[in-house]
């Protein structure tokens, strides 16, 4: 009998497991979010980067609001088995909902969070 690939994992006491997107070609790092069983196995299926929202508690199709698509190129599971890494191509240069390339910019300077990178497109202009 062969072991299911998602029984590899080690999923948290709520059936998550964190999920990093990199961006294919320049090693960026986009985003961090959760996946759950269901997510996972979509995201394999259909080659496109499916969450778990946890504020919403349901799945998240990244992009069905906003279009910015993740096309996912390769999926990884770290050493330990509980992280995930998806090597995706960005649709739109942008996949945090603030309208940046990335979700990571804001840099510890001094005490403080600082702003680091521009807003590629308003907010208001993606979501309405």
């Amino acid at each position: 009998m062969r072991e299911d690939w998602l029984d590899r994992i080690r999923w948290d006491d709520r059936g998550l497991v964190p999920a990093i997107a990199q961006e294919r070609g320049s090693g960026q790092v986009l985003m961090l979010a959760w996946m759950s069983r269901e997510s996972l196995a979509l995201t394999r299926e259909t080659g496109k980067a499916v969450y778990w929202s946890r504020s919403r508690q349901k799945l998240w199709k990244k992009g069905e609001s906003s279009g910015h698509e993740q096309i996912v190129h390769r999926i990884r599971l770290d050493c330990d088995g509980d992280v995930i890494l998806l090597e995706v191509e960005q649709k739109g240069g942008i996949a945090c909902h603030t309208g940046r390339h990335h979700c990571f910019y804001r840099e510890l300077q001094g005490g403080a969070w600082v702003e680091v990178e521009p807003v590629r497109k308003d907010p208001k202009t993606i979501y309405g």
